[in-house]
């Protein structure tokens, strides 16, 4: 393993993070988050550099590229991480039993998280924030997109590490190479959890290969049904917020499932869309209400339904009833995001109960899954799976625990 010596001194450097308190844990948050905004034009120097490397019209450009908003915002959900109480020692459960012993059981970090991602330059310092915080090191392993971009985000952490005497190691950027992936999946002893983040490709492979313990972060194949009972203004505003705001993230919408009864007001509802040069492939009564008047129209076939488009793409699906809307998402979602708009309360419990997802919305955009705007500050990922954690993952998800007895000298008969 010629990346041996690297997860080695991850793994050493994670015990030096008992050391530090949380109060201590927040002050260097705060520096590297100054630090961000401090040395926005190296980051954003960096940065250019990938982008030169990626077309334009690619759907993962805008996920790559960094602007002074963007790390404004990383910046401020770094302070927003550093804010948040400590996920650490908590006593989750704690009993006496009848011979006196005493059990506890605390909060403790996993140890070392590997995180393996795309053209996601903004998941370095997530990632970074997250770990530190909850008392993990982190062994990053970006795609080759951005890795300049990687390179020069961990290099400005290191300095700040570096300036109050930790340990560099508690973050470790691996070459961009697939040789690297492949040793990270395969560091037995090392990498106590491994967290794959990007498309399907990525995830099945990671799933599929890992010797090391994997929580999937599944890719989003999200749907939105609206209902006989919806309401035309907020859906509008809901499916084009879901849609248009950001195309290559994996909570923007990928299907609007249409309750034939509504079908007229199609039209209407996908207006806002035509603004913004959305392609739809409609299914043939989308498509017949939509052909007159809608520019950038298609016909559906089997595969639009279940593709996660990551661009200005969206599908059109007419069903007859909420029961058909549920099958639909039980047979191409993917357990991550799904919507309902209506007015009818009942019908709103109704697919709240039977969708299996991990994160179901009523009269809400999708665009709200995200570990900052659910109040945690900054996600590591959106849990699909239902072992473990679930929907977006922060400080609380990327602990565990152990168990803390105390006796008087009892011993078992």
């Amino acid at each position: 393993m010629q990346l041996k010596e690297t997860f080695e001194k991850a793994k050493r450097s994670s015990k030096s993070l008992a050391l530090l308190s949380d109060e201590q844990r927040n002050e260097i948050l705060q520096s590297v988050a100054q630090a961000i905004l401090d040395n926005r034009d190296r980051i954003i120097q960096a940065n250019a550099l990938d982008l030169a490397k990626m077309p334009k019209e690619s759907p993962l450009y805008d996920r790559l590229q960094l602007t002074p908003s963007r790390l404004e915002g990383i910046a401020a959900d770094m302070r927003n991480v550093a804010s948040l109480p400590s996920p650490l020692g908590h006593i989750t459960k704690q009993k006496t039993l009848p011979n006196g012993m005493r059990l506890c059981r605390v909060s403790v970090p996993f140890g070392v998280i590997g995180m393996i991602y795309e053209a996601r330059p903004n998941v370095t310092f997530d990632v970074f924030s997250l770990c530190f915080k909850s008392g993990n090191a982190c062994v990053l392993k970006g795609g080759k997109d951005a890795d300049c971009s990687n390179r020069e985000e961990v290099a400005i952490i290191h300095e700040v590490l570096t300036q109050y005497g930790v340990n560099p190691d508690v973050v470790t950027l691996l070459p961009a190479t697939h040789e690297a992936t492949g040793e990270m999946l395969n560091a037995v002893g090392y990498i106590d959890l491994c967290i794959p983040r990007g498309g399907r490709k990525l995830i099945d492979f990671v799933r599929d290969t890992a010797r090391v313990p994997v929580i999937e972060t599944g890719a989003g194949v999200v749907n939105t049904y609206f209902d006989k009972a919806g309401d035309l203004e907020m859906g509008k505003a809901i499916v084009n917020n879901a849609k248009t705001r950001r195309v290559s993230v994996c909570n923007a919408l990928d299907c609007l499932l249409m309750h034939r009864e509504r079908i007229d007001d199609l039209p209407a509802l996908c207006a806002p869309l035509a603004e913004k040069n959305v392609i739809i492939y409609a299914d043939d009564e989308a498509y017949s209400m939509l052909e007159a008047g809608y520019p950038y129209l298609e016909h559906a076939d089997d595969d639009s339904f279940g593709t996660e488009f990551m661009d200005y793409k969206m599908a059109v699906k007419t069903v007859g009833s909420i029961d058909e809307a549920i099958d639909h998402i039980d047979r191409y979602g993917s357990g991550h995001s799904e919507a309902i708009i209506t007015m009818d309360e009942e019908a709103a419990r109704r697919f709240q109960q039977h969708v299996d997802a991990a994160c179901v919305y009523w009269n809400v955009p999708t665009s709200f899954t995200d570990g900052a705007q659910f109040g945690l500050g900054a996600e590591i990922g959106i849990s699909t799976q239902k072992l473990g954690p679930r929907g977006p993952m922060a400080l609380e998800e990327i602990t565990t625990y152990k168990w803390l007895i105390e006796g008087e000298g009892q011993v078992r008969r």
